[in-house]
């Protein structure tokens, strides 16, 4: 790295103010002594990166559960007609929890919210917090009835690819669904709550006792039980568990914000303004949706499997998103929305912590990427290869995998973006662009999932791939016009050129290790039929999937990236914690 690159990254790292609670130094002081306060880019930052952590560790345990439960499904359910139906239903209920779920609370609700807190005004944050609740109340009952009762033609917009027994199961499994949906709507307003108040861990660990319950279902009943039978209890046993992901936080969200209760009222200005960054939040984040619901839609369309196949291969790429690009983001907006000061000191603050922000997404998601596209086969091995779940599925959602490979880093880095904007109180331009994207996502995946593969004389199968890419594809223009946006409103926010092509050739190199493995063994030793044959493969994939990110981590701190170092000493940390005496 040149001189000049270095100073690059240490100049706009270092933004000129600390909001008020970040530096437990300045408490008493004024809010203008505050924001005139010198300080190190350790104390802006280190806060930031704890929480990123608790928010990761959080969501790490809850995609675990995850994956396990899909692990689960696929050996139980397979990949065909029940499987299909069930993922094809728990996708339209899921539209109500992501509609008012984490995207429109974290657009609306979290920054005023935590604006008061910072303002010591608890008093009025409660009172918004009761509002918010009554709201989402009266809003998410009347979508759960229409959803129940309007299920049949849900399904035929949907997946009206489904016909005969797979329509009649995907309509009656809808109806069950939908009510679990409700339930996690006001497990995300508590996630909202803890986040403000940096409470990250419980409400992002919650997930796993809703995984737990549908595990559970499957353990009981998959003995003596038709596939159909088993999809009905598992969406049964969904339910329960939303209701016990809401229930679980409860008692923290109580503690936190004392004489909370639901109510309907406006009468307030912070209640005004979430509201009305609610409308464009939720339309915003109901484009979005519209954008995985048309895949589901034109994967309904390839062929048996091919809804189960997708479904498979989204819970495996959307872990990197998840546990980095929502970690950093979940982490850094209640911060950022509590920035105070002049515009000028606010935007070279927020330029800060968004550059830092962009820079831990990259390090990570990089070495993701390239996993995906040179070893998602030992990926899917792991997770899912049992059963009724066999060596073609997972050459299938390799190939979707693959796909998806296009638009990881954009779609990432996006979140922050988005974080940012929200934040700064601006729910319509996410809004806006994630219109382009939507359009871009529909008609590019139209082409690519049901066009391209007949032009080239590929199986349609690889159809699946085409969707996941063509998103990638538009998820890149979405990404360059909120970046474009955001250097009009802050200043110019970059990855800097030289260490992004380092941490590709760590990448690359690291990935080279495992890859002649692959290349020089004989390929049916890797997978075959017998139960002792399937658990050395998965203990051979690990080792390999093992040996590719300790490869990446140990070339990264040699080129001296900060993040390699803050890996080994978190690592440590938690090594000493373990051997330390209780």
């Amino acid at each position: 790295m040149t001189h000049g690159e270095d100073q690059e990254e240490e100049d706009r790292s270092l933004p000129p103010f600390l909001p008020p609670e970040a530096d437990e130094v300045t408490a008493a002081a004024t809010p203008i002594e505050r924001r005139a306060t010198p300080r190190t880019p350790a104390q802006a930052f280190d806060r930031s990166k704890g929480a990123a952590f608790l928010v990761g560790s959080g969501i790490l345990l809850s995609r675990l559960a995850g994956l396990i439960r899909q692990t689960m499904m696929a050996r139980y359910l397979g990949a065909g007609l029940a499987a299909d139906a069930f993922n094809a239903a728990f996708r339209i209920p899921n539209l109500l929890q992501n509609l008012f779920g984490e995207g429109v609370l974290s657009a609306s609700f979290i920054p005023e919210y935590a604006g008061l807190l910072g303002k010591d005004d608890e008093k009025e944050a409660t009172r918004l917090a009761g509002a918010v609740a009554g709201m989402l109340a009266v809003v998410s009952a009347v979508i759960v009835l229409l959803g129940v009762l309007t299920a049949p033609w849900l399904v035929a917009i949907i997946a009206n690819g489904f016909t005969g027994e797979k329509r009649d199961l995907t309509v009656r499994l809808t109806r069950i669904l939908f009510p679990g949906a409700g339930l996690l709507v006001f497990s995300a307003w508590c996630l909202g709550i803890l986040n403000s108040h940096r409470r990250f861990f419980m409400s992002y660990t919650a997930p796993v006792i809703w995984n737990l319950a549908m595990m559970s279902t499957l353990v009981f009943f998959h003995k003596g039980h038709s596939e159909i039978q088993l999809a009905i209890y598992l969406a049964y046993g969904s339910v329960v568990g939303s209701a016990l992901q809401f229930l679980i936080q409860l008692p923290q969200v109580l503690s936190l914000a004392p004489g909370v209760r639901p109510r309907l009222t406006a009468a307030t200005d912070s209640v005004r303004i979430v509201f009305r960054n609610f409308v464009p939040a939720f339309v915003g984040r109901g484009v979005v949706q519209i954008s995985a619901y048309v895949d589901a839609w034109l994967a309904s369309y390839l062929g048996n499997g091919a809804v189960s196949s997708f479904t498979y291969a989204q819970a495996i790429y959307v872990l990197p998103i998840s546990l980095f690009g929502m970690a950093i983001s979940a982490a850094e907006l209640p911060t950022m929305s509590r920035a105070r000061g002049t515009t000028a000191e606010i935007g070279a603050y927020l330029r800060g912590r968004l550059s830092d922000g962009l820079d831990r997404i990259a390090y990570f998601i990089v070495p993701s990427a390239i996993a995906f596209l040179a070893l998602g086969d030992l990926i899917v091995l792991l997770v899912f290869q049992s059963g009724k779940f066999q060596r073609g599925n997972t050459i299938w959602v390799w190939q979707i995998l693959i796909g998806s490979t296009v638009g990881l880093l954009a779609s990432t880095m996006g979140r922050l973006y988005s974080s940012t904007f929200y934040a700064m109180r601006d729910t319509k331009t996410p809004l806006r662009y994630a219109v382009v994207r939507v359009i871009l996502t529909t008609g590019l995946g139209y082409f690519f999932a049901l066009v391209l593969p007949g032009l080239l004389g590929l199986d349609r199968k690889l159809g699946a791939a085409g969707l996941t890419a063509s998103a990638g594809l538009a998820g890149w223009v979405e990404f360059y016009l909120l970046r474009r946006e955001m250097d009009k409103r802050i200043g110019r926010t970059r990855l800097v050129p030289a260490r992004m092509a380092r941490l590709w050739g760590a990448a690359l190199t690291a990935a080279a290790i495992p890859w002649a493995y692959k290349l020089m063994a004989d390929r049916g030793s890797l997978i075959l039929s017998t139960h002792d044959t399937v658990v050395k493969s998965k203990l051979m994939a690990l080792a390999l999937l093992c040996i590719y990110g300790l490869a990446y981590l140990g070339i990264t701190a040699a080129f001296g990236i900060p993040e390699a170092k803050n890996v080994f000493d978190r690592g440590r940390r938690l090594f000493n914690m373990a051997l330390s005496p209780k």
